[in-house]
């Protein structure tokens, strides 16, 4: 088993930024490629980010160049820096770990997922 544990969510204000952090624990030698999803009130969960073992990135359209994936392997932890935030960003945001060692963009690919952090953008 896996357990995440993401920090950093937050109220900021139009064109601000945020960095979240999630941390894995347990038996982190069985993931590979980890993911930030995030879901919105009345909307579906979607990826923001994802990275492989190898820090190969993915980005949707709607976060590319705003937001950047990295990871810390020797300190287990995944970060999320956020930038130009817009108030369409407001979510609950989720660190997800998948056992797949290849770049993977659906929810249903990972195995773990932490309990979410609040990310609120004002306007």
């Amino acid at each position: 088993q896996v357990q995440l544990v993401e920090s950093g969510g937050g109220v900021v204000q139009t064109g601000g930024s945020l960095r979240l952090s999630c941390r894995a624990s347990g038996e982190t030698s069985s993931v590979y490629t980890m993911g930030w999803f995030r879901q919105a009130p009345g909307k579906g969960r979607e990826i923001v980010g994802a990275i492989t073992w190898n820090s190969v990135t993915f980005y949707p359209e709607s976060v590319k160049g705003r937001f950047t994936i990295s990871r810390d392997n020797a300190q287990n932890t995944v970060y999320l820096q956020m930038y130009r935030l817009k108030p369409e960003d407001t979510a609950v945001y989720y660190c997800a770990a998948s056992r797949f060692r290849d770049l993977r963009v659906i929810e249903t690919n990972y195995d773990y997922w932490g309990q979410g952090t609040q990310v609120t953008v004002s306007s």
